[in-house]
């Protein structure tokens, strides 16, 4: 296939599709791997996000709440009204109050830590038999840690959001828990080691001990091995004592160096959500040679005449796709997919070429349905 067929082609709309997917399969060579940071690979324990926890409640709303028959609503309601005013007239507020309910509150700090008076968005739920939260503001309440006996890292207060109004008794309050203290991201032990975490996806034995020796000879290419695999999941490297003081150009060059994915043995998988028609591919999945016919999939191509035009094209349609027909190897699925947009084939038939590949052992990656 010249250049100038392939400039033809896509001059012309919905045409010339059958040859730039089989161009596009073959155009990969063979064995070609795409470095990779270790960073892509892992995460730094230490590095992980926390929570932040408590229970409080959304007042303000217009008729929707708990009611005044439900008392674990009602009772820390009462506190309040008995702090604030006369404590006699707490049954008769209560008697009708369906202008409060009572809910749950998660905050996600990120990994990275934060700073006192940082503020992070409050994640509410509704506990009792409210109906909705639209309109409603949740009342100042401390948020602990969801360890029992945890002091008090924030306070939450603020208007609440209805994300989803298939949900309206689920809400967020953003930027709605001030931080009353610092929570700082800790990355060396005692030992002065860091610890490099394996994705889920990646954790093996061969995974781990192959990344370390990898780690070991851009680190320390001539002097005792630092990196050791100590499971199949984490890497234990030792930092330098004269690093230690200020190890961020040390973390930084492990966690930025580039690594070859086929030398630490990475897992290639195809993940499918049927529901959202949603397909991701991770690590540089292979396709053998295959021909794909599915319903509904019409590839056009051109042969053009001696003097190629866009008013006179021969097309040839047909109902089928080559995949590598020449067996050269090297077929990848991230191709295909690629030439499924050119072709608009949508979600649905996607997932069932994918599947059907796989069915017929064409497809080199483990297949996750989700």
């Amino acid at each position: 296939m010249s250049n100038r067929d392939v400039k033809t082609r896509r001059r012309i709309p919905g045409s010339g599709l059958a040859a730039a997917l089989v161009g596009a399969l073959l155009a990969v060579p063979a064995g070609r791997a795409f470095a990779v940071q270790v960073q892509d690979l892992v995460r730094l324990k230490g590095a992980e996000s926390s929570k932040l926890v408590g229970m409080g409640l959304v007042v303000g709303l217009r008729g929707t709440g708990d009611g005044g028959a439900f008392l674990p609503a009602m009772r820390p309601l009462a506190a309040v009204i008995q702090q604030l005013m006369d404590p006699t007239a707490v049954a008769i507020e209560l008697k009708d109050a369906k202008n409060v309910a009572l809910v749950t509150l998660v905050a996600t700090l990120p990994a990275s830590g934060v700073r006192e008076g940082d503020r992070v968005d409050v994640h509410v739920s509704a506990v009792g038999p409210a109906k909705s939260l639209a309109g409603g503001r949740l009342f100042m309440i401390p948020m602990t840690g969801p360890v029992p006996g945890s002091p008090v890292y924030a306070f939450a207060e603020g208007p609440v959001t209805i994300e989803s109004p298939d949900a309206p008794t689920v809400g967020v309050v953003k930027e709605g828990a001030q931080l009353t203290r610092d929570v700082m991201a800790r990355y060396l032990d005692s030992f002065g080691r860091i610890t490099l975490v394996l994705n889920e996806a990646n954790a093996s034995w061969p995974t781990a001990n192959n990344l370390a020796n990898l780690i070991n000879g851009i680190v320390s290419p001539d002097g005792p091995n630092l990196a050791k695999a100590i499971d199949q999941k984490n890497v234990v490297i030792e930092v330098p004592t004269y690093e230690r003081s200020d190890p961020a150009p040390f973390i930084s060059q492990v966690l930025r160096a580039y690594v070859d994915p086929t030398q630490i043995g990475t897992g290639a998988r195809v993940v499918i959500n049927e529901r959202t028609g949603t397909i991701v591919v991770s690590g540089d999945v292979q396709i053998s040679p295959a021909i794909i016919s599915h319903k509904g999939l019409t590839i056009t191509t051109i042969t053009p005449p001696i003097t190629p035009s866009e008013q006179n094209p021969v097309r040839d349609s047909r109902h089928f796709v080559p995949i590598d027909p020449e067996k050269r190897g090297g077929a990848k699925l991230a191709d295909l997919l690629e030439a499924f947009n050119q072709l608009k084939v949508d979600a649905v038939d996607r997932i069932a070429i994918v599947k059907e590949i796989h069915r017929s052992g064409k497809l080199h990656a483990q297949l996750i349905l989700e």
